[in-house]
């Protein structure tokens, strides 16, 4: 064996993408975030905001059962911004989707959704609640679709909240307007779509209720990169075009810092940083640890 490919056996990958010389733990990577971590006060978070938050947390203490992962977490996003979270695994950025959604338990701490005009307390609303009555949608991880189902019914089944069954398929209609990739498909099951047509029809499913905010939990997971390049194109015309709110965890930092105008690095439950996703994107540290270089 030469020494070049000596050299190429002995990298490893790192957290996300790049190669490193060798693996860092997510135990290592998060001794290192805490190490670089620094405080953030609510007037950052707010700035950041424009101070005008349309989703905001306050001093949210969250878990599963008796486990609490959230300590005090603080978060404001507004109207027509878009959010990312990132940190190792572990780090408790699903369970802020999940707290936001209704997925966990509450400890303490509010939820409030609304502009400063008509603020909404959401915190102990149920999933379905939020939904209907707050506009605010989860669109999962892959996998999701009912792979049995038409293109058509799946996109029936997210409008299944409507007061009208007859709304969920105007709704849909308008989907398929928006989107001819689906409406190509309508008739399909939804098993036979490609990873980026079956993340289409997802995103699309939560759309139906025409909900102000989107909460996207890994939209590139699994994906070849020119699906998640459309993916993200279909999110940033959603944030863009139509005004939504987008709170998103991605696990390719730098993709979704990229998209992002913000970003927060969460670290055991903490907020460790925050700052526009620019800013994250040319920091060093944030670099080294989650952005593969």
């Amino acid at each position: 064996m030469s020494e070049i490919e000596k050299q190429e056996t002995d990298k490893s990958f790192g957290y996300h993408k790049g190669s490193v010389e060798t693996v860092i733990s997510v135990e290592d990577v998060n001794k290192q975030a805490e190490a670089i971590a620094k405080a953030v006060d609510v007037e950052k978070i707010a700035k950041l905001a424009n101070n005008k938050p349309f989703l905001k947390i306050d001093n949210l203490v969250a878990g599963y059962g008796k486990m609490e992962i959230l300590h005090g977490l603080n978060l404001q996003v507004a109207k027509g911004q878009s959010l990312c979270l990132i940190g190792p695994n572990g780090a408790g950025k699903s369970t802020i989707l999940h707290s936001i959604f209704g997925f966990t338990k509450i400890f303490s701490g509010q939820i409030i959704s609304g502009d400063g005009d008509n603020p909404q307390d959401v915190t102990r609303l149920s999933s379905s609640q939020k939904l209907k009555n707050a506009g605010i949608a989860y669109i999962l991880q892959d996998n999701s679709v009912f792979p049995d189902m038409s293109v058509e019914e799946n996109l029936w089944m997210g409008g299944f909240l409507k007061d009208r069954p007859d709304a969920a398929k105007e709704a849909a209609e308008k989907v398929f307007q928006k989107y001819d990739r689906l409406a190509k498909r309508r008739s399909n099951p939804a098993r036979v779509l490609s990873g980026g047509e079956r993340r289409l029809l997802e995103i699309s499913r939560a759309l139906v209720m025409e909900p102000e905010v989107l909460l996207v939990d890994e939209p590139s997971i699994g994906l070849e990169p020119r699906f998640i390049d459309m993916v993200f194109e279909i999110l940033d015309d959603l944030q863009n075009t139509e005004g939504k709110t987008i709170l998103m965890v991605e696990q390719n930092a730098k993709k979704g810092l990229e998209f992002a105008d913000m970003g927060y690095v969460l670290v055991s439950g903490n907020l460790a940083m925050a700052d526009t996703g620019d800013n994250l994107l040319a920091n060093p540290d944030v670099g080294r640890l989650f952005l593969g270089g």
